[in-house]
C-alpha cells in the first residue's frame, strides 16, 4: 500500500509539472489581442488604462524574470532602472543591488556614493508589460548594465474580479506602490557594457 501511495504522489507531481509547462502560462499578448478605445486596452482578462506617457534612457541596474502569479501573466520581467547619476557605473557599481518578489533593493557598505535621496529618486523598479511578442523577445535579450531606451505608457490594470495593479506616477516615492508599471511600446539597446 505504501508503494502505491508513493507512486500516485510521483504521478501527481509529474502531471502537475507537465500541466504547468505545457499550458500557455505567459500572458504576453500580441497588440492585436487588445481592443484599444480612447487609450484603454481591453482583452479577455484585463482592462489596461494609460495613465501617463513614459520614455527615456535608462541603465539596467538589475533584471529579474517572473513566471508565477497574475502579475507574471502581464509582466514577465522587472528591470531596476537608473537614470541621471544612477546610470553612471562609477556610482551604481558601489551599491549592492538585487531584486526579489517584485521589489528592488540597494545598500552600500560604508558611505553612499551619492546622497541617498538621489539614489531613491534616480532609480526605480519597473514592471514591464510588453505590448507585443516581438517586444517581449527584445526585453528578454537585454542584460544588466545595458543602457536602453524605453517608450510606452504608465498604466493601471484591472481584472473582472476587482484585482487592480497601478503604476506610480512619481519619481520621488519609495516603498510599497512606488514601482512603475509600464506598457512597453518601443525598446532599443543604446550600448552594452
Amino acid at each position: 500500500m505504501n508503494r502505491y501511495i508513493k507512486w500516485l504522489v510521483a504521478l501527481a507531481i509529474g502531471y502537475a509539472l507537465w500541466s504547468y509547462w505545457a499550458a500557455p502560462h505567459s500572458g504576453i499578448q500580441d497588440s492585436t489581442d487588445y481592443q484599444v478605445v480612447d487609450g484603454v486596452h481591453h482583452s479577455d482578462q484585463f482592462v489596461m488604462t494609460n495613465l501617463a506617457p513614459y520614455a527615456g534612457e535608462f541603465r539596467v541596474l538589475s533584471k529579474e524574470n517572473y513566471n508565477l502569479g497574475r502579475e507574471a501573466q502581464l509582466s514577465p520581467v522587472d528591470f531596476a532602472l537608473g537614470w541621471d547619476r544612477m546610470a553612471d557605473p562609477a556610482v551604481y557599481k558601489q551599491l549592492s543591488i538585487r531584486q526579489s518578489n517584485r521589489w528592488y533593493y540597494w545598500r552600500y557598505e560604508n558611505a553612499p556614493p551619492i546622497p541617498v535621496n538621489e539614489i531613491s529618486s534616480q532609480s526605480a523598479n519597473t514592471h514591464l508589460i510588453p505590448a507585443t511578442k516581438a517586444i517581449a523577445k527584445q526585453l528578454a535579450q537585454i542584460d544588466q548594465d545595458n543602457l536602453i531606451y524605453l517608450k510606452g505608457q504608465l498604466v493601471e490594470v484591472k481584472a473582472q474580479d476587482g484585482w487592480t495593479w497601478r503604476s506610480s506616477l512619481s519619481r520621488e516615492d519609495t516603498g510599497n506602490g512606488a514601482c512603475e508599471l509600464m506598457l512597453v511600446e518601443e525598446v532599443r539597446v543604446i550600448s552594452k557594457s
